[in-house]
């Protein structure tokens, strides 16, 4: 893809599948032609622009959070070695739990990768700063009473949504990361400073 540095064009040809597949293990038809096409196209390149190709297929992947609410920082090297860390999934579900009663349930991990695409895509190590990330339903019900735009059946209850922005970065930059993901929700929130990212059905506000 024109404009598409060659690292981040092999990652996207892998599909959801073929990512969450252990090392070694294959991946899909299409993608494995999409990925051969894309590797011969990478031998008339130089050495050197390969280097951040073995880093994106490499056996670890690593996430940095910061909750502005509890002042927490986590680094996680949550993918190691061909399959998920639990204890750095643990880690990721404390850090994103509901800050006002504390309450705490798995974070789908089809999100945590999401995070990982989009830190890829705009080539990032910074942390992505949460605003809100798990909520209760008693939760989301006060938000709603008290705030506009709250979702009734919001994804935060499942565990499928962020509301992230990241320090170095605009926030229109975050926001076209994740909408050419087009792997779920990308809500843009100009004045409260911060993009809401969910792994539903793919819809954009």
């Amino acid at each position: 893809m024109p404009g598409v540095p060659l690292a981040q064009e092999i990652f996207m040809c892998l599909n959801e599948k073929d990512m969450n597949k252990p090392i070694g293990s294959g991946i899909s038809r299409r993608g494995l032609i999409r990925l051969g096409l894309i590797t011969a196209a990478a031998c008339v390149v130089p050495y050197k622009a390969l280097a951040s190709v073995e880093d994106i297929l490499s056996t670890e992947r690593k996430l940095c959070f910061y909750n502005l609410h509890t002042e927490e920082n986590l680094e996680a090297v949550y993918w190691k070695d061909g399959k998920y860390v639990p204890q750095a999934l643990t880690s990721i579900n404390h850090i994103f739990r509901d800050h006002y009663t504390g309450a705490v349930r798995p974070i789908d991990q089809k999100l945590i990768d999401l995070l990982f695409e989009i830190k890829i895509t705009l080539d990032d190590d910074e942390p992505f700063q949460i605003i809100s990330a798990y909520r209760t339903p008693k939760t989301n019900a006060y938000l709603r009473r008290h705030q506009k735009g709250v979702a009734r059946n919001s994804l935060h209850m499942q565990g499928k949504a962020v509301d992230i922005r990241l320090p170095d970065r605009r926030l229109i930059d975050l926001r076209r990361a994740a909408f050419k993901m087009k792997a779920g929700g990308v809500g843009y929130y100009v004045k409260s400073n911060f993009v809401h990212i969910d792994v539903g059905r793919v819809r954009y506000w």
